[in-house]
């Protein structure tokens, strides 16, 4: 049985060392000047990288040793070798290039030490296991030869340019050792009804692959550097929802779909200068009641049928009463929207 165990366990590491092997071996093809099996190395490497974890946590083969073990890969492949491989592309022969190029290995030296650190942080938020801390080491790999798989596909241009490639290089090491925070796909659930449209595209890929293997790769990128901004969108709205916090990705995304298509109960946009429907109807209705009892009130005072004291129309100050005009009550015009009513004169 421990035998069993121990053979088990080693599965992952031999994935890990394969990955290695295959980022040095990107290193060997560009002193030979054989660049497009550069990239092919660097892309197994980066399969073979995403692979090792999942298989360890699948067969519980997890250990110290394979942790240590897949940072000093990651490293190597990652950091040292695509710096390399860009060196001995465009930058060789120039200083500042050899600068660039550590500069690069050092960030993602970097990088790889401050996710080991993370991984014992307890005090992180719940969603935080969703996200990576700045861009993972495989993908700023991928993402710093894009000049040179534009270059294998287009052919010579400005992404040829030392300067070009240099300050590429020093932009993507920046983002491996920023606070960037990026999608972690070990996360990533699929429903089951998308699941064979996924294969669908997986094939798809597969077949672009093997047909435009470099544009391929080059699109691939540009997506991956698309999704940036929704990882930060992502990470800041569920620091601002903390009942979404366990809640399962499928569950939260419906949740969030009813938020934007419900609205509140009982209310509606204001009607500006305007009555409708029923409410018109009642306004008229009104105003014509008032205009009549305004007409007849009127009409009573002229005919003497007032109280006791009412004169007629200007006689208010023989008679001592007050004038048929201050027995009329002051009405606002803007209620319900009604027209203002005339005075007699």
């Amino acid at each position: 049985m421990a035998n069993g165990s121990r053979g088990v366990r080693l599965l992952p590491n031999a994935i890990t060392v394969l990955a290695l092997c295959s980022g040095l071996s990107a290193v060997q093809f560009a002193l030979s000047g054989r660049f497009d099996l550069s990239i092919a190395a660097l892309t197994a490497a980066a399969i073979l990288d995403s692979l090792d974890g999942r298989i360890a946590r699948l067969l519980d083969a997890t250990s110290k040793m394979g942790a240590e073990l897949d940072s000093l890969a990651d490293c190597v492949s990652f950091g040292v070798a695509p710096a390399l491989v860009l060196y001995i592309w465009v930058l060789e022969g120039n200083r500042l290039g050899w600068v660039v190029a550590l500069v690069f290995a050092v960030c993602a030296a970097l990088r790889l030490a401050r996710f080991n650190t993370l991984l014992d942080d307890t005090e992180q938020p719940p969603y935080a296991k969703e996200f990576f801390v700045g861009v993972p080491a495989p993908a700023a790999a991928l993402v710093a030869v894009l000049p040179l798989l534009i270059a294998r596909q287009f052919g010579p241009g400005f992404w040829t340019s030392p300067l070009v490639v240099g300050v590429w290089m020093l932009l993507v090491a920046a983002l491996m050792i920023s606070r960037l925070r990026t999608l972690s796909m070990k996360t990533v659930r699929v429903p089951a009804e998308f699941i064979a449209p996924l294969l669908v595209l997986v094939g798809l890929a597969g077949a672009a692959i093997i047909t435009v293997p470099f544009l391929a790769l080059a699109l691939a990128v540009v997506i991956y550097l698309g999704h940036l901004p929704y990882g930060v969108y992502r990470y800041r709205w569920l620091g601002r929802h903390p009942e979404a916090w366990y809640v399962a990705a499928r569950q939260r995304r419906a949740a969030v779909r009813a938020l934007r298509t419900t609205r509140p109960a009982g209310l509606r946009a204001p009607l500006r200068r305007r009555v409708a429907g029923a409410a018109m109807a009642r306004a008229v209705a009104l105003n014509t009641r008032r205009r009549r009892e305004d007409s007849t009130t009127t009409n009573g005072q002229h005919s003497g049928a007032g109280p006791v004291g009412t004169g007629p129309v200007g006689a208010a100050g023989v008679s001592g009463g007050p004038g048929p005009a201050e027995h009329l009550p002051r009405r606002s015009g803007r209620r319900l929207g009604l027209r203002k009513i005339r005075r007699p004169r």
